[in-house]
């Protein structure tokens, strides 16, 4: 589906959708409980759902009510066929350390992008505590096989937090307690953050100082209700929006939350957008923007939408300390930079982000999004700074984090038409 997005002032208020880090570790946590778990308002994209049906492949009993999902944990099994991922990094990864626990292989695959996604530095970990594993030259196709022995483990920080995060929520399953040890920079340390606290409200214990974790093992996960926030990740977009073009409310979001991309408000602030935090709220309003200096270190899903914010704030930014974007579902740094030079911006690449010298307007053009949902929302808010209509290849991707993007946004004002 390509769509052509046309901008003009926007206004309006929506529900931001629910948290995908957060709906993908509670289902995994509800999984490995015994009992019964609620989770209320979750977000049921591609991602998530991929989540959903691998637990249900190894044992899981999960049935989707109106407005939540109620899982019977029962004691998980290796599946006899192969679990396809679909797109979804998170599941890949956290599945591997979860699925190490088991006795028996489990084989897990993906999408083409997935299949590009580097897992050497988490298999070896997994080794390290004592599983098998198996993949092609440390990229998917892969298979572990338990039992996770425990013990010490240490593990480059600079790839993804979600390894780190798959070796904390696998460590309850091993036979002795586990340490592990981040070894240099952690990027997207809230991302942690997240697994902790959420590990914590499902009953575990878990000690960290600094970059080092202690799990002890025999703990076991305990069933409860669990609500999702609301997710500033995909809040983002419409916020940026705001920023360039008008007023917009985004409801349903938690201060209180460890997510790091609430960061995008400082972002805003930073520039000189008008943001408003009310209880349960946040309100966006259009000012002239000025460039900014931005560490995406810990907040790289905001690199796309913010590269967007600074292709036409007054004087250059810089988008830095993010090399781990390389690796996500496209080299974003890459195909960011591309994107707005369609589209008529000044920037250049450098190999942890970009630096860009914004211009009046951006020209418009076309957009492949190289079947990058975050790019490809990020593009149609590009829209909104262009003289000419931005139009977007695969359009649809949009529903691996956000189903709801294209009504959200025709629901502000964004006026969109499709081409094919």
């Amino acid at each position: 589906m390509e769509l052509a997005f046309e901008g003009r002032k926007i206004s309006g208020s929506l529900r931001g959708p629910p948290s995908k880090s957060h709906t993908h570790r509670a289902f995994f946590m509800a999984s490995l409980s015994p009992g019964e778990t609620v989770v209320r308002d979750p977000l049921m994209a591609q991602d998530t759902l991929s989540t959903l049906e691998a637990m249900r492949a190894m044992g899981a009993d999960a049935q989707l009510e109106d407005g939540s999902v109620r899982i019977h944990g029962h004691p998980l099994r290796a599946p006899s066929q192969t679990i396809d991922v679909g797109n979804s990094g998170t599941t890949l990864r956290i599945l591997a350390g979860i699925a190490s626990s088991l006795k028996e292989k489990v084989s897990l695959t993906g999408d083409p992008s997935i299949q590009k996604r580097p897992m050497g530095p988490l298999l070896n970990a997994l080794r390290d505590l004592g599983a098998s594993c198996e993949s092609r030259s440390g990229f998917p196709p892969i298979s572990v096989q338990g039992p996770l022995r425990g013990g010490e483990v240490g593990i480059n920080g600079n790839m993804s937090s979600q390894f780190i995060s798959s070796l904390l929520m696998a460590a309850p399953l091993a036979g002795r307690d586990v340490d592990i040890s981040v070894l240099g920079r952690m990027v997207s340390r809230p991302y942690v953050d997240v697994t902790l606290d959420m590990m914590r409200r499902f009953g575990l214990k878990i000690d960290n100082e600094g970059t080092s974790f202690h799990v002890r093992h025999g703990q076991s996960y305990h069933s409860k209700d669990y609500t999702v926030p609301g997710d500033f990740s995909s809040a983002a977009f419409p916020m940026a929006a705001a920023a360039l073009a008008g007023e917009v409310t985004v409801m349903g979001l938690d201060m209180q939350d460890p997510q790091g991309d609430k960061a995008m408000l400082d972002i805003l602030r930073q520039m000189g957008a008008d943001v408003r935090v009310d209880p349960g709220s946040v309100t966006i309003s259009q000012s002239s923007l000025e460039g900014v200096d931005v560490d995406m270190g810990d907040i790289p899903d905001l690199f796309p939408i913010t590269a967007v914010l600074a292709a036409t704030a007054a004087g250059e930014s810089r988008l830095f300390g993010a090399p781990q974007l390389r690796f996500k579902e496209s080299d974003r740094i890459q195909h960011t930079v591309a994107m707005l030079h369609n589209l008529g911006a000044d920037v250049t690449e450098t190999d942890d982000g970009c630096i860009i010298r914004g211009v009046a307007r951006l020209r418009g053009g076309w957009v492949d999004p190289v079947d990058d949902h975050r790019l490809m929302m990020a593009a149609a808010v590009a829209s909104l700074a262009s003289e000419e209509p931005v139009a977007v290849k695969d359009a649809e991707c949009h529903s691996v984090s956000y189903p709801s993007f294209l009504q959200d946004m025709r629901s502000i004002g964004l006026r969109w038409r499709e081409l094919s």
